[in-house]
C-alpha cells in the first residue's frame, strides 16, 4: 500500500473508532510502524546462526552441572555481587564494577544479591528462528523481581509490574566476556602495558557482539498474572502453558530485534509477541486469551492492572488516546483470529512461520483493526509480500 493511502486507510480506521484530531496525532505517532525490512532477505535458513555471546553461556550452562547456577551466575555477572538496595547504582564501587569491571572487595560489599530459592535458578539455552537465545528462569515471583531489578534496574529496588513475569535484555555488558577476551589478548602478546590493554580496550567498545548479551528472564508464575480459573484451566495445566506462552512471547520480541531490527513495549509488539506465544502453547490462537491479558476481557471495561497500561509509550498516551487504542486493540486481536484460521492453520514450518511474522509486521495497528471487507485484502497483500521476499 502506498503511504498517502495508507496514512488515509489509518486515519479513517481511528475515526471509525472514535478519534478527534488530538487523539488521531497521538495514535499516529504511537503506531507509526518502525520495523526494517529493508535487510530482510528470504530464503534463508532458519534458525538463524546464533549470536556471539551465547558461547559465553554455553560454558554457564555446563559449568552449572558441578557448581550449580547461582554460585556460576554469582561469578560471571558482577551485578550478582551486589545486593538489590536504594541508592547503590550511585556508590563508588557499583559504578566502579558496571563501568571498569573492577570488583568490588569483600569488605566494601557485606551481602550479595540474595534469592528466596537460589539453589532452584535454571539457566536454559533455547532455540528460536533467531538463533538460540540464553534464559533465566527464576524459581518464584521474589527471585524474577530480584533478577529483573539486578540487570536492567542497576541493582535499584524499582517497581516491577504484577503483570509483567518475563524480560528480554539487550545489550547486556557482560564484563566476564571481556576478561576472557584481555586474558586471550595478554597470551598474544609478547610484552604489553597497561596502556596497550587500555588501547586494546578502545577498539573492542567499538565490536559491541564481542562483550554485549541478549537474554530472557522468565517467571513460572501464571502468565500476565491470569489465574486459572479465569480461563477454565486447572493450576497445573495452565502453569505449563504459561511458561510456553511467556518463553515463545519474549522469543518473538528477539526475532523482531534480529530479523527486523526493532524490539519496543508497544502493543503492536505485544499483540504479535502474544499472537505466537499463544499458538505456540495451543497450536492456535485465541483472541479471547490475548484480552484476558491485556485487561480486556470485559471490553469495553478495562481492568485495571492489565498489561495494557504498561505499553502507553513515551510520552504517555492521553486517557482518550489510551481509550482509542483498547478500541484499536480489540478489533486488531479478533482480526488476528481472523488471520489465524485462513492463513495459518498449516503454516508452521520455520520459514512459514518467519512469512507470517513479515506479514503481520508489514502492517500497521490501525490496518490490523480494519474491519472492513479489506482486511483480509491487505493481509494477502502482505503475505504475497512476505512470499516475495
Amino acid at each position: 500500500m502506498c503511504p498517502v493511502n495508507q496514512q488515509q486507510l489509518r486515519t479513517k480506521v481511528l475515526v471509525d473508532c472514535g478519534a478527534g484530531d488530538s487523539e488521531m496525532a497521538e495514535l499516529l505517532a504511537y503506531n507509526q510502524n518502525v520495523f526494517d525490512f529493508n535487510s530482510v532477505k528470504l530464503p534463508q535458513i532458519f534458525p538463524l546462526t546464533s549470536e556471539p555471546g551465547v558461547a559465553a553461556w554455553e560454558k554457564y550452562a555446563a559449568a552449572t552441572e558441578t557448581a550449580g547456577v547461582y554460585e556460576v551466575l554469582k561469578e560471571c555477572l558482577i551485578q550478582f555481587q551486589f545486593p538489590i538496595l536504594a541508592g547503590i547504582s550511585e556508590t563508588e564501587e557499583y559504578r566502579a564494577a558496571t563501568r571498569k569491571g573492577k570488583l568490588p572487595d569483600e569488605s566494601a560489599i557485606a551481602i550479595p544479591l540474595t534469592f528466596a530459592e537460589p539453589e532452584k535458578l535454571q539457566i536454559q539455552l533455547h532455540q528460536t528462528l533467531a538463533g538460540t537465545i540464553p534464559v533465566l528462569i527464576a524459581a518464584n515471583r521474589e527471585d524474577f523481581v530480584i533478577l529483573v531489578q539486578a540487570l536492567t534496574k542497576r541493582n535499584e529496588p524499582q517497581p516491577i509490574p504484577d503483570s509483567m513475569g518475563a524480560c528480554t535484555i539487550s545489550g547486556y555488558n557482560n564484563w566476564n566476556r571481556i576478561e576472557q577476551y584481555k586474558q586471550q589478548w595478554i597470551c598474544q602478546q609478547h610484552k604489553y602495558s597497561e596502556t596497550d590493554w587500555e588501547a586494546e580496550f578502545k577498539r573492542l567498545i567499538k565490536r559491541k557482539e564481542l562483550y554485549q548479551d541478549r537474554l530472557i528472564i522468565l517467571s513460572p508464575g501464571p502468565y500476565s498474572n491470569v489465574t486459572a480459573s479465569n480461563l477454565g484451566l486447572t493450576e497445573t495445566e495452565w502453569g505449563q502453558l504459561s511458561l510456553k506462552i511467556r518463553l515463545e512471547h519474549e522469543s518473538t520480541h528477539y526475532l523482531t530485534r534480529r530479523f527486523f531490527g526493532s524490539m519496543r513495549n508497544n502493543m503492536i509488539d505485544e499483540l504479535i509477541a502474544d499472537y505466537r506465544g499463544i499458538v505456540a502453547a495451543l497450536g492456535y490462537y485465541r483472541s479471547d486469551w490475548f484480552l484476558h491479558f491485556i485487561g480486556l476481557e470485559s471490553f469495553p471495561t478495562y481492568r485495571k492492572g492489565g498489561r495494557l497500561e504498561n505499553y502507553r509509550g513515551e510520552p504517555a498516551l492521553s486517557d482518550s488516546a489510551f481509550k482509542i487504542l483498547q478500541i484499536l486493540v480489540k478489533k486488531a486481536a479478533e482480526n488476528l483470529d481472523r488471520f489465524d484460521k485462513q492463513f495459518c492453520q498449516h503454516q508452521r514450518t520455520p520459514l512459514e512461520q518467519v512469512s507470517a511474522m513479515i506479514t503481520l509486521t508489514a502492517l500497521t495497528l490501525e490496518e490490523l483493526a480494519d474491519d472492513s471487507a479489506e482486511f483480509m485484502q491487505k493481509i494477502a497483500a502482505s503475505a504475497n509480500f512476505a512470499a516475495a521476499k
